[in-house]
């Protein structure tokens, strides 16, 4: 009896110390996101922006020809950008991210399409490595506070790849595989073709409004050659700000859900220690009680 209750006592003390942890954890994790929201608020304009001046160039260009809207005729390699966290205790956002992310492999494949992926996040890393999948290129260590240069760097290795031809290790299409920033309580893993545009045909205004008239000088070809690198990374950007507020956001609620379980564990635990001291007490007094009516006994039959 006394080994168990020491035994119970012992988990109390590790449940203690588990819930402090996630407790911790869930702090940190709500005053990080508030400032992450701001700042995926702040870029979103120069994102949108940037986006309606080169729909503003394709649209008022018929004729253009660029890599930035041509659809290539054959597609035999495309390009994955996975952006997962650096960190763990965030629930199953990295595995939201990862199986979004296979699943597009496997449709790439099923039409002869080789992928190339590019990697931002250690727990993405890993999750490749483990599992043998060859990385073209690999960040890590800006997960939950990204900054515009990080952005820059994997655009330029992105473009490298998406400028030179498929037979020669380029890449003619550019997947980004992100989660989206929904609430605090809903993150969506999201796939969104980066390169080449998507370019749809509408009739009327465009729900953002019409867009703007702009006069090109020189060239449109050369006004998007400008505007390419640019475009690309303010939408990687702001693609890793929302990955940002999203990762802090599961951990939140995962380190939340990991404390209150916790909490009922301890009570569970409280219960099943007091009801095991209990039991030992009153074995103590049955033993006491036994104890005296021996003695007494022994007392009464001397006399």
């Amino acid at each position: 009896m006394a080994a168990q209750l020491r035994a119970v006592r012992a988990r109390i003390r590790a449940v203690k110390s588990i819930a402090k942890i996630t407790r911790a954890q869930e702090l940190i994790a709500s005053s990080r996101i508030i400032r992450a929201q701001q700042r995926a608020r702040a870029a979103e304009p120069y994102a949108r922006e940037l986006t309606r001046a080169v729909e503003a160039v394709v649209s008022r260009s018929s004729s253009l020809d660029h890599p930035l809207i041509n659809e290539p005729p054959d597609v035999s390699r495309a390009a994955l950008l996975i952006l997962t966290s650096d960190g763990g205790f965030a629930g199953a956002y990295n595995a939201n991210v990862l199986r979004e992310a296979a699943r597009l492999r496997e449709r790439e494949q099923d039409h002869r399409v080789e992928t190339v992926s590019y990697v931002a996040g250690r727990k993405g890393i890993a999750w490749h490595r483990f599992r043998h999948v060859a990385v073209e290129r690999e960040w890590s260590g800006f997960s939950v506070r990204p900054e515009y240069r990080h952005a820059e760097e994997v655009t330029e290795a992105l473009l490298e790849a998406f400028n030179r031809p498929a037979a020669d290790g380029g890449v003619d299409e550019i997947y980004l595989v992100a989660t989206e920033f929904v609430s605090m309580l809903t993150q969506r893993p999201s796939v969104r073709r980066l390169l080449p545009m998507e370019v749809e045909e509408r009739t009327g205004q465009p729900p953002t409004g019409p867009l703007p008239q702009y006069e090109f000088e020189p060239e449109p070809d050369k006004v998007l050659d400008a505007l390419l690198p640019q475009y690309v990374a303010s939408r990687v950007y702001y693609a890793m700000l929302e990955a940002a507020a999203s990762e802090l956001a599961a951990r939140r609620r995962a380190m939340k859900a990991a404390t209150d379980n916790a909490n009922d564990l301890l009570d569970r635990l409280t219960r099943e220690a007091n009801n095991a001291r209990q039991a030992e007490i009153t074995q103590e007094i049955s033993e006491i009680v036994g104890g005296a009516n021996a003695l007494a006994d022994v007392n009464a039959g001397s006399e």
